[in-house]
């Protein structure tokens, strides 16, 4: 029998890092050792502050989640670590999985992916957020020499930013309130504005920042026939959309992308592996590091979660399991 540490939310606004003993691996299974996670700012903030909404809890329950919202819950789908029991050719490999903040954890071989030699450990448990923004690109079909906002400069924003940034031809502005984003930018090669600022006539917004004024400076950036991508979650509130102005003059569109299904434009010839293989071959590129702004212990994800949740800066946290 093997023991482990996992991190869960017990009430809105509460969590414990709790014991537990895992179950024997069975023959079609892997035990990993984590050595990184990364927080969602997103998601998992919206499960620690109990926003879920109750009708859609069920639909957004993540993989392997033990307990219901609004708690005790799980958190987190972003584990990468060292397989130390199952089949040989995995035995030894780094591997990411959606899995929540654990320091062990036992899933079927099935439910893992191989990280490439390329790709640092570390970077690795981007996987999941490049995994979305490979979705939504895939949902948009952006094409050569478009131009093109990100709207909302977080990890899910700056993924997509980042891939947009080697399509031939296109102009990539991401567009953030805050201008400490503008260096990520400048990293990631794209162009950076507060929204007051950014360029229009676009052909598609991604908007990411769920908020109301997001969306809404997104519909302001497109051209005639443009498209919004919103890949926003607002869990429990409700959102305002101006749809008066120019939007039926200029024939405008808002089109929901969401990870949880692949993409229709690659539905019949894609799986969710072959997905996720992609997202990790990505993350090879070192740009990524430039999402990674801070690093945190696993044994301080309580506090950590608390301080996020009251407005910390920054894009992804880092969760180290020593090794």
């Amino acid at each position: 029998m093997y023991s482990a540490r996992r991190f869960q939310v017990l009430r809105p606004g509460e969590s414990a890092v709790v014991d537990l003993a895992l179950p024997d691996p069975g023959p079609d299974d892997v035990l990993v050792r984590t050595r990184w996670s990364a927080i969602s700012r997103g998601t998992e903030l919206l499960v620690y502050r109990g926003g879920v909404p109750p009708g859609q809890a069920e639909r957004m329950r993540a993989p392997f989640q033990v307990g219901d919202v609004p708690g005790p819950v799980t958190s987190g789908y972003l584990a990468v670590g060292v397989v130390e029991s199952g089949p040989a050719a995995l035995l030894g490999r780094d591997v990411f999985c959606l899995h929540p903040h654990q320091t062990r954890f036992v899933v079927p071989a099935s439910a893992v992916s191989v990280v490439p030699d390329t790709v640092p450990a570390g970077r690795a448990v981007l996987a999941g957020t490049v995994e979305t923004a490979v979705n939504a690109l895939w949902d948009a079909g952006p094409r050569v020499g478009d131009r093109i906002a990100v709207v909302g400069a977080g990890m899910v924003g700056c993924s997509v930013a980042a891939l947009l940034a080697t399509i031939a031809g296109v102009r990539v502005q991401l567009v953030d309130v805050d201008p400490a984003r503008a260096a990520v930018a400048t990293t990631l090669g794209v162009g950076f504005a507060p929204p007051g600022a950014a360029l229009g006539d676009c052909d598609l917004v991604f908007h990411t920042s769920a908020t109301a004024a997001g969306l809404a400076r997104s519909l302001e950036l497109l051209g005639t026939e443009g498209e919004v991508i919103e890949m926003s979650w607002y869990g429990d509130r409700e959102v305002s959309v101006p749809l008066g102005e120019g939007f039926h003059a200029g024939r405008l569109a808002v089109r929901s992308s969401q990870v949880g299904t692949v993409a229709g434009a690659r539905r019949a010839r894609r799986s969710h592996a072959d997905r996720m293989a992609l997202a990790l071959d990505l993350l090879a590129d070192d740009r990524f590091d430039a999402l990674v702004t801070d690093t945190v212990p696993f044994e301080a994800l309580p506090e950590t979660m608390a301080r996020l949740a009251a407005g910390a800066p920054g894009l992804a946290v880092r969760v180290d399991y020593g090794g």
